[in-house]
């Protein structure tokens, strides 16, 4: 993508992926309950490598492009929400 991914941006989808994984997951939070800065890991939302791939699938289905599962970036990609909606913003075709 060839356009600068504004902090703006980011905070504008940022309700939108939360959405995505709460109904995505069947999570017992609402979307506003996730902060936005906390480890999607562990103490912070508590995921596992079966709900990344979940969150991955989603994702692919809504903007049009692949999370690999390969890719050495994911740790980072899936460190917390705010990081996972930056890269949603840089990489979504739709």
């Amino acid at each position: 993508m060839s356009e600068e991914i504004t902090p703006e941006a980011v905070e504008a989808l940022l309700p939108e992926i939360a959405e995505l994984i709460v109904s995505a997951l069947n999570l017992d939070v609402t979307p506003g309950e996730i902060e936005a800065d906390a480890p999607l890991f562990g103490d912070g939302l508590g995921l596992d490598s079966i709900d990344v791939l979940e969150i991955a699938l989603v994702i692919s289905k809504r903007y049009g492009f692949q999370l690999r599962s390969d890719n050495e970036d994911n740790l980072r990609i899936f460190s917390s929400l705010r990081a996972l909606t930056t890269y949603v913003a840089s990489q979504r075709t739709k």
